[in-house]
């Protein structure tokens, strides 16, 4: 069998950031890196190395919709959070997107999201008992597809190569995300809906995110104004990214696979995390916890109850608790 190495930025000395606790045993434990930024976008505090480049996967959506909207793309806000979302396929979610492509004149079949069913349990259940079978506008990816297209559509771009690296469109955003991390993207890969996956350091995140919570006009504010406003549009109904964004006013955010997380405040505060195991489930009990070390849990308007809420995870054993993933940051 031959072996061989690749590029990683993969940190094998991440430490611990939150345990698995059943029945009092400490039975496992998850690794990673946080990083907290100040009002003045420094490092606050941060737990491992947050300076190694990660895959960021759907936390980036946010900061490609930005690219779409300087070039020209002018979307209503719920359709522009729906450009920013993961949605979960929901029935408001699946005509949002088809609402997008319409308007360029286009429909489902321009889609390169590779088929999929909703995200939502209750929203692939329908489909299921419909009949009904995979579909590229089913994948929780298709609001930004969509809104891609329209921008090839609006500045008459090819629309049947609009994922390819060396598009004009991939290189606006390529461009518009290395000036909002503010580092130069060391990796360029491939998400799981097909389009290309830039890389940074938490802390470039960080940066980007709170750029968009901070400004107070042009399309910056209009992406952050737009997630603001339709949160649900952004994940769906049902979700810990929804929970938390009702639960702290103006906060915007954004949830990525392998485990990654981001948001920012208005005031230029910002959190982003990632954990080595990319395990869903510690994703919300970590940011929560990052929220309680700032001391946001503490400031007026703030449901505290809410964003504890959201960062809790029980271990069940014969169907009742006895036990939870713990942060440790």
């Amino acid at each position: 069998m031959s072996t061989h190495t690749s590029p990683s930025s993969t940190n094998p000395g991440q430490p611990v950031v939150a345990e698995i606790v059943r029945s009092g045993f400490v039975e496992g434990h998850h690794y990673g890196s946080v990083v907290a930024l100040d009002p003045d976008g420094r490092v606050d505090w941060s737990v491992g190395d947050v300076t190694v480049h990660v895959l960021p996967r759907s936390c980036n959506k946010p900061i490609q919709a930005l690219a779409m909207v300087e070039l020209g793309l002018d979307l209503p806000p719920d359709l522009l959070a729906l450009a920013c979302a993961s949605h979960s396929g929901e029935p408001f979610h699946i005509d949002g997107v088809r609402r997008i492509l319409a308007a360029a004149g286009l429909d489902e079949s321009a889609l390169q999201t590779p088929p999929d069913f909703p995200l939502d349990d209750a929203a692939r259940d329908a489909v299921l008992l419909e009949g009904g079978a995979k579909s590229p506008v089913l994948m929780n990816c298709s609001g930004k597809h969509a809104a891609m297209l329209a921008t090839c559509v609006l500045r008459e771009w090819d629309t049947a190569t609009y994922l390819a690296p060396d598009h004009p469109l991939q290189q606006a955003i390529h461009e518009t995300f290395a000036r909002m991390t503010g580092e130069p993207v060391a990796v360029s890969a491939v998400d799981g809906c097909g389009a290309p996956l830039l890389s940074t350091s938490l802390v470039g995140l960080a940066r980007a995110f709170a750029a968009l919570a901070t400004a107070t006009d042009g399309p910056a504010h209009r992406i952050a104004e737009a997630i603001r406003e339709h949160p649900q549009m952004v994940s769906g109904t049902t979700r810990d990214e929804r929970r938390l964004l009702g639960a702290v006013p103006r906060l915007i955010g954004k949830a990525g696979a392998e485990s990654c997380y981001v948001v920012a405040l208005p005031d230029g505060r910002a959190w982003a995390l990632k954990t080595d195991d990319g395990a869903t489930r510690v994703r919300p009990v970590l940011m929560a916890q990052a929220l309680r070390r700032s001391g946001l849990l503490e400031e007026e308007g703030v449901n505290a109850e809410t964003v504890n809420e959201t960062g809790r995870h029980v271990l069940l054993g014969g169907g009742s608790p006895v036990g939870e993933i713990r942060a440790v940051i």
